[in-house]
């Protein structure tokens, strides 16, 4: 379902957007941990620092495959229940662990709830990368619609996303870590990358704006339309390519 300025940015014969692949992992599936829980595991203990919103973390794979299932029953249950009748006992269940597994990794919900956050950036950002490869070199529009083609497949396609997000639904953390700000910072050393530029303050500057700006419009898009509206998101993307035009262009 795209309006006419949506349809012309994707013509025939292109590569399917990626708003159309599916997010979300499988049970066992340890590729969306953050990066620390994602080293190799032996059967043996291994060291593994720590990271936020877990009170231990996963150091042999068996328990890093429960974490997995608990943030993949976590993330269903958000989609059904909605955040306020969450409960760790309900996560617990689905993910088929004892409730002390769940006690193990976090102190609440709300700290299960930060970690499949983190969890959707880490999925968002190796998207971003691997389609970023693909991009014309040094385009910053190309890679703009990456960025907002992969936010919004997260939008339509990733379990307990609507409500998570990044963490912006259910803030969370300081005021220094604020969600908005920890993908803008992302994005802002992938962007760099991408143009061969320093991430100097101006750049993050504009990127925050322009995340908070998109995260604006794109919550609105989808208030309007289960799927969001075509037209807010057109005019959302032309926003942003005019914002960004004059710091990148």
């Amino acid at each position: 379902m795209c309006a006419r300025g949506e349809r012309a940015l994707h013509p025939a014969g292109a590569r399917e957007p990626a708003a159309r692949r599916t997010y979300g992992g499988r049970a066992g599936d340890v590729r969306g941990l953050p990066a620390l829980l994602r080293l190799p595991l032996a059967r043996h203990h291994v060291a593994v620092p720590h990271v936020t919103s877990l009170r231990r973390a996963p150091v042999q794979r068996r328990s890093a495959e429960r974490l997995t299932r608990i943030l993949d029953a976590c993330a269903a249950l958000l989609d059904e229940v909605g955040y306020d009748a969450l409960t760790t006992r309900a996560v617990a269940e689905r993910a088929g662990v004892p409730i002390g597994s769940v006690y193990r990794f976090f102190g609440n919900k709300r700290q299960m709830a930060d970690a499949l956050a983190q969890r959707n950036l880490r999925h968002y950002t190796e998207h971003v990368t691997t389609r970023l490869k693909e991009a014309p070199p040094g385009d910053w529009r190309a890679a703009m619609d990456v960025i907002l083609d992969e936010y919004l497949a997260m939008k339509r396609t990733a379990p307990g996303f609507a409500l998570v997000d990044f963490g912006n639904q259910i803030p969370v953390g300081t005021r220094g870590t604020a969600p908005n700000t920890r993908v803008a910072d992302r994005l802002g050393g992938l962007i760099a990358g991408y143009l061969g530029r320093t991430p100097d303050d101006d750049l993050r500057r504009v990127l925050l704006v322009a995340v908070e700006s998109a995260d604006t419009l794109v919550q609105l898009a989808f208030r309007t339309h289960p799927d969001g509206d075509p037209a807010i998101i057109h005019e959302t993307r032309e926003l942003l390519r005019a914002y960004l035009g004059r710091v990148l262009d």
